[in-house]
This record gives structure tokens, sequence and C-alpha cells, in this order.
């Protein structure tokens, strides 16, 4: 068992966060309607979730970290989703978030004479050099309802790569392809029972400020609660305009990337078109544990998919979105040795 941390989240009441959030989001967005309302269904669309709600016995996981890929990829650091569930001592959650896929799977053997002319970093490369596995990184967006003792663990996750074809980016369904529940490096998760119940709706139209969406909240939560941290996570819907994503290359760097002008140059960049489902997960400020603060992934019905940055449409936008905030943090297999870059 990886080790695990633990800290408990300040929860202030659903009525009380609705209120922060209302007056925190007015001041980045010209429409803002915040309130409690009942979880919709999330197994119908556009979520298509594996369960109805996000509700019930909340948490945050941090998994491994950004110092695990950067500068150079610990191969080592791979993870189950299952095992996750046992370690926030919740079998059988329902985990949403974002992270990496899981490389051991993604990964394809290659001949070593195939290689010739690359240049390949032997932190990472590792057994006989007549068989060189090439681990390949996707985007992941993690939608799992993890295996207890009464019910098999269901994979609604996707995951975003390049286009091999022509460059673009190319979503796919993950258990498609199959049929494990690994993932690798780092991921920001949040989980519940799945159950339905009250939630925090949270609609914004026509971005006035700086902010992104998430940002902006979490940042409203920072102000507002100071020194007594508040988790929050679940899914939020962009119903219109369009949003900068990004995907990584389909290979590690084989350069060691030390600042995040060293990350940006390395990624692919796109914008992408609403609708889109995004997955959020943030902390209004680190108790200690060495978190990323925020992290959003998204996928969509159309194609498309990768890592939230912000909507490049401000005037058009509209977020539709649904949140609770987590009771209980729980750090697992924190990296030893950090840093603050590539957190973005």
């Amino acid at each position: 068992m990886a080790n695990v941390e633990k800290f408990s989240f300040h929860v202030p009441s659903l009525e009380e966060l609705g209120g922060v959030l209302q007056n925190g989001l007015k001041n980045n967005f010209a429409d803002v309607q915040v309130s409690v309302v009942d979880c919709p269904d999330l197994t119908k669309e556009p979520y298509t979730f594996p369960v109805k709600g996000i509700c019930g016995k909340t948490r945050i996981a941090e998994v491994g970290g950004v110092p695990y890929l950067m500068p150079l990829v610990n191969r080592k650091k791979v993870y189950d989703m299952n095992v996750v569930a046992k370690e926030i001592e919740l079998p059988g959650a329902f985990i949403l978030g974002a992270g990496a896929a899981p490389f051991q799977t993604l990964g394809i053997n290659a001949e070593f004479q195939k290689l010739t002319g690359h240049k390949f970093s032997y932190e990472w490369i590792q057994g006989p050099i007549s068989a060189i596995s090439i681990l390949y990184l996707q985007i992941f967006m993690p939608v799992v309802q993890t295996k207890s003792d009464h019910k098999p663990a269901v994979n609604g996750s996707y995951f975003a790569q390049i286009n091999p074809a022509d460059g673009g980016c190319l979503l796919e369904k993950y258990s498609k392809k199959y049929s494990d529940f690994g993932f690798a490096l780092l991921a920001n998760l949040f989980a519940s029972e799945g159950k339905p119940g009250k939630v925090i709706e949270v609609k914004a139209k026509g971005r006035t400020g700086k902010h992104n969406f998430v940002t902006c909240m979490r940042e409203t939560l920072e102000k507002h609660y100071g020194d007594k941290p508040v988790g929050m996570g679940g899914t939020f819907v962009v119903q219109k305009g369009k949003v900068k994503i990004h995907i990584m290359p389909p290979e590690f760097s084989t350069c060691p990337l030390t600042s995040d002008e060293d990350v940006n140059n390395w990624l692919h960049f796109f914008e992408v078109n609403a609708p889109l489902v995004c997955q959020p997960v943030f902390v209004s400020r680190d108790p200690g544990f060495d978190l990323r603060l925020e992290h959003t992934h998204c996928f969509s019905h159309h194609g498309e998919g990768g890592h939230y940055h912000y909507d490049t449409t401000p005037d058009t936008v509209e977020y539709l979105g649904y949140f609770l905030p987590a009771e209980v943090l729980y750090r697992i297999d924190k990296p030893k040795e950090t840093h603050t870059f590539g957190r973005d």
C-alpha cells in the first residue's frame, strides 16, 4: 500500500457555500445564479456517468504528482482506481476527476532498430535494448464506479491523445479498448458514494474577469475561508462557447522539463467546442500536502477533450455546474522531491 496521509477539510453548509460562491462569481461573470438543488440524474446525457449522483461520504484524493512526470518521467508510478477506493476507505466509491492515463496499458513495444535517430532518456528506458518499451502518455478523464463486495467495477472513463492521422485531438472511451482500471503518475480525484442528494448548482454566463470558471471559485473560497481549507469537486458543462485545452504529446519528453516555459513548449494546445463535460477538483488552500490546487479535465460526445485551461469566448460562454464540498483529503504517494512548475 502506498503512503497515505489524511486531513479533514472545513465543510461549510451548502447554503453558506452557495452564498459565498454567488458573491465571488459575480465579480467574474455578467450573470450568476447559485442555488442548492437536487442533483440531476447523471446517468443521462450529457454526463452518462455510471451513477445518478455525486453525494455521500465525499472525499478528495490526490495521488502521486507532477514531480513524477517532470523533469523526467518515473515509470514506476502506476496505480489502480479500485486500490485507491480502498485507500480512501470507501470501497465501491464513484470517482471522477483528472489524471494521466495508464501508460503501462497504452504503451507499445518497438524493436530497437525502429528507434534509430531518436533521443531517449535512460531515466525511463529500462530492460533489454532489443525490445524497448515506448510509453505513450494521454490525458485521462476518470469516471469510475469502483468494485465493492456487491457490485463489479464500471469504467466510464475517457482518454485524449494526439491523432496520428492529422495531429488533431482524438478522444476515445477507455472501456472500448481496455478492461483495466489503471492510471499513472498523478491524479486529482473526487470520490463519493455516487448517491442522489442535494448539491450546489452554479450557472454562470458572460465572463467579465480574467479568471477561468474553476479558478474563480477556488480563489473565492480561499479569500473567504482563509486558513480553513475547503475542498470541492463535481462536474460542470460548458454549454456554449469554446475552450482552450491541452493534450500531452504522444511520447514522454526525452529532455528534462524544468520550467513552465519548457512544459508549455512540450504540450499541444487546442481550441475545442461546447458542449464539454468537465471534471474539476479544487482546494482553496494547501494545508501542507504539496497539493495541486486545481485540476480539470473535460470530454465531449463529439470527439474533443483534454485539460481545461479557460474559455476563449468570454462574451458567449455559458457554464452549468454541480458541486459538493469534500469532507476529507487523502494524500496518496506524495513525491519526496517536489517543485512548483507544470501545475497550470
